[in-house]
């Protein structure tokens, strides 16, 4: 007893994580031990499990990714010589640059959607996030915590893949119970964690089948399956729907909505299909070439573009744009020439004007095609094509030889007036047409 009693005061003490006051959040077991002991880990609507307590805002700041140049002699650029562009992207001394200047605040829970035409940038950045690509510049914080040189394993987060990435050998179950596995979690948090994800995504039934019996759609669940019995801080999306049809890609769309309702995660989501973007996001980054364009919501992107790049790329079918326009003022007054047409504008845009003193110049007229009308005076147009949507129709027109596309309901509508060939007229709103910069491409409101 006297010789325990020495070993118990030369070892040191082990940790008492029963009362981890003081600890901060950063730390992914301190959250974990933190909710443990208060009792915060809570049940959301379904059954499901989730944390409470820890905050998984990301937070990037001026990040910068540059992938160097693979040649083994490189250029040299002479001093004067512009820096060559490859692909609209910026090619520097050091190599191409992918991302930059990238600095977004999410917040805890939230749902962001990363949106742009490929080449963009967007999944270099949730690589960045995932910690699968190197950070050039910048720094990247997950909670409170700086992650730039840390693990992807130490990040708490989980990444679900655009080809799902599921091993083919092994049952749903045992897919969806890899990742614990090799942290060792004991056997019966597993099968519990596991049926609950399933019973959240509706694939209890699989659990027995190997990734060849099943579906597009329930292999995609089960790609989303494996990543939230991680129970992560952040979930990272990397185009998931893009391998499905048409079909598919609706239901599952629906799925991911139900899913974020019932998981307090935060959500970061990668596509180029602005329709994803618009139904899925609270906030939508849209980028272009490294850069981002415009953030905010599905409505503020919609109704207020900020340039002309993301008027034409959110919306389907896109934004017409007029550019033999002109801005021009007349006593005292800001309208617009637009097709032999003068449209004086209203009060609100007549004062954002004159405040700025905007003189006269071309513009880039911006209507969507949901706002043009069949009217029976109005622009001169003809009707190439005719298409039938059922509850709608889109019309493609030629208007002093440009094309221009309209959507009209299809209720109350002759369709004889809207045939092949015939000769109509068009009108719109003049408060819902944009007016765009030809030489800087900025909204002017």
């Amino acid at each position: 007893m006297r010789l325990l009693h020495k070993i118990d005061r030369i070892l040191p003490k082990k940790e008492d994580k029963t009362h981890p006051q003081g600890l901060r959040c950063g730390s992914v077991e301190t959250c974990r031990n933190a909710s443990r002991v208060s009792g915060r880990e809570t049940w959301a609507s379904g059954g499901s499990r989730v944390k409470a307590g820890c905050m998984a805002s990301v937070t990037l700041k001026n990040i910068k990714k540059i992938y160097p140049n693979t040649e083994t002699k490189k250029k040299k650029r002479k001093k004067g010589e512009p820096e060559e562009k490859k692909h609209n992207l910026q090619i520097t001394a050091e190599g191409v640059v992918a991302v930059q200047q990238f600095s977004l605040d999410i917040k805890d829970r939230e749902f962001i959607v990363l949106v742009g035409p490929s080449g963009c940038g967007k999944s270099t950045t949730l690589r960045m996030i995932a910690g699968l690509e190197e950070i050039t510049e910048g720094e990247l914080y997950i909670g409170d915590r700086l992650v730039n040189d840390v693990a992807p394993k130490d990040r708490d987060i989980a990444m679900v893949f655009q080809n799902y990435a599921l091993y083919p050998h092994m049952t749903v179950f045992e897919n969806m119970a890899f990742s614990l596995k090799l942290k060792k979690v004991p056997k019966k948090e597993i099968e519990q964690k596991v049926h609950e994800a399933a019973e959240i995504l509706g694939i209890t039934e699989y659990l027995d089948r190997k990734p060849k019996a099943l579906s597009g759609g329930q292999r995609q669940r089960v790609a989303i399956g494996r990543a939230i019995v991680r129970d992560p801080q952040v979930l990272l999306m990397d185009e998931p729907l893009s391998n499905l049809d048409a079909k598919l890609r609706n239901q599952m769309r629906a799925e991911i909505i139900k899913l974020r309702s019932r998981i307090n995660t935060t959500f970061i989501y990668v596509t180029h299909d602005q329709t994803e973007a618009m139904t899925l996001g609270d906030r939508i980054v849209i980028m272009r070439d490294g850069f981002i364009q415009q953030i905010g919501t599905p409505q503020e992107v919609f109704n207020h573009p900020l340039n002309l790049f993301v008027a034409g790329f959110i919306g389907t079918p896109q934004m017409n744009f007029f550019r033999n326009a002109k801005l021009v003022k007349q006593n005292g007054q800001y309208a617009v020439d637009l097709l032999g047409r003068h449209i004086v504008l209203d009060a609100e845009r007549q004062k954002v004007l004159a405040d700025r003193n905007e003189p006269e110049h071309d513009v880039i007229v911006g209507i969507r095609p949901v706002h043009l009308n069949i009217a029976a005076q109005g622009l001169p147009a003809t009707i190439d094509v005719s298409e039938m949507m059922g509850s709608e129709m889109h019309l493609h027109l030629t208007v002093s030889g440009q094309d221009v596309i309209a959507i009209v309901p299809t209720a109350g509508l002759n369709l004889d007036d809207v045939r092949t060939g015939t000769q109509t007229h068009f009108d719109f709103d003049p408060t819902l047409m944009h007016l765009f910069d030809p030489e800087t491409e900025k909204n002017l409101f």
